[in-house]
């Protein structure tokens, strides 16, 4: 009798229009990191006022968590988000286990899976932009990269950078050098920091976070250096972290491909595969530079407009990968 009742109510709650429920699932990283995650739950915040959906979040703190997380969240709701690249194994495992539940995974490729829709984002195009924009400003001739861990997002990222600042030193006869490394995590700020002053005490005067919530350790390191030494942000606009010792930041709109996966599921379009958001349709960018603009030649920000344009085109391609970057070779341009 118990069983019976609880379909029934089921059935009366469907009947009269219960809102979509979606399941925020993060990696490791964790709400607050004002960048990846920070975005992505944009994405669902969005969805809760646009959408009408109900909303739940579970923190990730530790990759054991992924499964169960997933799990948890797949068998209380319509849709789970799950971000992060180091959780694609664990939406492979749990999605099959929920066909009813649709599953939004964000920063990888996952085919195959007809409940599993994907969202990858060329984010060497916003790479390549502020790398040229390091090599346009560096003071030193160095510029630094502190990147969490070494996996094909973040990796994308910064051999798109070095692109960026290899094509500067190709049309302006400079050799800027780039200096990198990974702290090994993407939730120790003090990791990320120290790392900065390394890089600041090897010469580098423009560092560049790939690193998530350790990343805000490089804004933190930059804020008591001198005028002339800037961060580079990453994902979300993190200008105003520190107005004035964020040069520019990258855009990733991981808030557009969470919302539009979303509204896929409501709108009846969700299927499963892999959409890529790039300059070409708004998914990737960079910040208006509200603080610093006017401290960057004009020159060069014609010159940005000329190279995203060319990006665009499909007249410039930037490498996202170690093999990539050695056979790059910067084309003819003119400005």
């Amino acid at each position: 009798m118990k069983r019976f009742f609880v379909f029934f109510v089921l059935i009366l709650i469907a009947g009269i229009g219960l809102s979509l429920t979606v399941t925020f699932v993060t990696d490791t990283g964790g709400i607050g990191d004002k960048s990846f995650n920070d975005s992505a739950w944009n994405g669902v915040e969005m969805a809760v006022k646009n959408l009408g959906v109900t909303a739940n979040l579970i923190q990730s703190y530790e990759q054991a968590d992924y499964i169960p997380n997933l799990s948890a969240a797949a068998q209380v709701s319509d849709v789970v988000v799950a971000v992060g690249f180091l959780i694609q194994d664990a939406v492979i495992k749990v999605a099959p286990q929920f066909p009813n539940t649709k599953f939004i995974f964000i920063d990888g490729s996952i085919n195959g899976i007809p409940n599993v829709e994907s969202y990858i984002f060329a984010q060497q195009q916003g790479g390549f932009l502020v790398g040229y924009i390091a090599a346009a400003m560096t003071k030193t001739g160095k510029v630094g990269v502190v990147a969490g861990m070494p996996i094909p997002p973040v990796d994308s990222y910064m051999y798109g950078y070095e692109a960026g600042v290899e094509t500067y030193n190709v049309l302006h006869g400079t050799n800027v050098q780039v200096i990198s490394g990974y702290v090994g995590s993407f939730d120790d700020p003090a990791a990320g920091k120290a790392m900065t002053e390394s890089q600041i005490a090897a010469g580098a005067d423009i560092v560049y976070q790939l690193a998530g919530l350790s990343g805000l350790g490089v804004i933190d390191a930059m804020k008591n250096q001198p005028a002339g030494y800037y961060a580079i942000g990453a994902d979300m606009d993190q200008d105003y972290l520190a107005p004035g010792h964020v040069l520019v930041s990258s855009l990733k709109r991981v808030d557009i491909g969470v919302y539009d996966g979303i509204k896929s599921v409501i709108d009846g379009t969700f299927k499963g595969g892999t959409i890529l958001l790039s300059l070409n349709n708004g998914g990737i960018g960079i910040s208006p530079m509200t603080y610093t603009k006017k401290l960057v030649p004009q020159s060069v920000m014609k010159e940005i407009k000329v190279l995203e344009q060319m990006i665009i085109d499909g007249k410039l391609n930037i490498p996202q990968t170690k093999e990539e970057f050695q056979s790059f070779q910067v084309p003819q341009i003119t400005f």
